[in-house]
């Protein structure tokens, strides 16, 4: 059955520091209800939990640097782009080093955990709103045989990553063999439409998503393909 959802933009949050409570600075910006997904930046939550580096930004030897140190793997380098593995099975642009919307001469890491990250978030959330909601956090990540960049999820905490389908008929009857959707990508490029990368605006809530997809939910045990069925390694 089709559903029709919402998007709404979470702003005046202002800027994020280390140490700040995200959940009560979402929870005053936003009415919360039940079964709402709030999405929120890998960059807000990287802020908040400190993941913040010195750096000069002029030093492209030194930015190197930090992208080797948060990479365990590197699979091409063009100029001062590296496409590299994290630890935690990413495969992404400079090991998700960014020093966009970051003050000059800092950069951010990607969170440590951002499952627990996701986790962490939702249960304040709950705590501080009575609200049963699922929380993502998201990451601009390129594409590797297409153009243009779009919003992923990186961590999510109580709604699937992945829905499996496999089993189940299309609407003609015939049994699905292999499909398997990315729900929680798919949310956190939805939110992404009205967050922008320059607006401010660095959480959203979707409101409206089928409630049988609420459960328990990880990218990293859902999404990150096992070496054994990766194709390209």
């Amino acid at each position: 059955m089709s559903r029709a959802l919402q998007l709404i933009p979470v702003t005046g949050l202002g800027e994020i520091r280390r140490g700040d409570d995200l959940a009560s600075l979402l929870a005053g910006a936003v009415e919360l209800q039940n079964g709402d997904v709030v999405v929120v930046t890998q960059k807000v939550v990287s802020k908040a939990e400190g993941r913040l580096v010195p750096i000069d930004h002029d030093d492209v030897d030194a930015r190197l640097e930090i992208v080797m140190s948060e990479s365990v793997r590197v699979l091409r380098r063009r100029g001062d782009l590296v496409i590299s593995e994290t630890r935690h099975g990413f495969v992404c642009a400079n090991a998700g080093v960014d020093l966009s919307n970051v003050d000059q001469g800092w950069a951010a890491l990607l969170p440590e955990d951002p499952d627990r990250s996701a986790r962490r978030l939702r249960d304040r959330l709950r705590a501080r709103t009575a609200a049963e909601v699922a929380v993502i956090v998201s990451d601009t990540f390129g594409r590797p045989w297409r153009r243009g960049v779009t919003d992923v999820a990186i961590g999510c905490a109580g709604i699937a990553a992945v829905l499996d389908l496999r089993g189940t008929p299309d609407d003609r009857g015939r049994t699905l063999l292999a499909t398997e959707v990315c729900v929680a990508d798919e949310i956190a490029s939805a939110a992404e439409l009205v967050m922008g990368k320059a607006s401010g605006v660095p959480g959203a809530v979707v409101r409206g998503l089928d409630p049988g997809w609420f459960r328990p939910g990880s990218v990293s045990q859902e999404v990150i393909r096992p070496p054994a069925e990766d194709m390209f390694r």
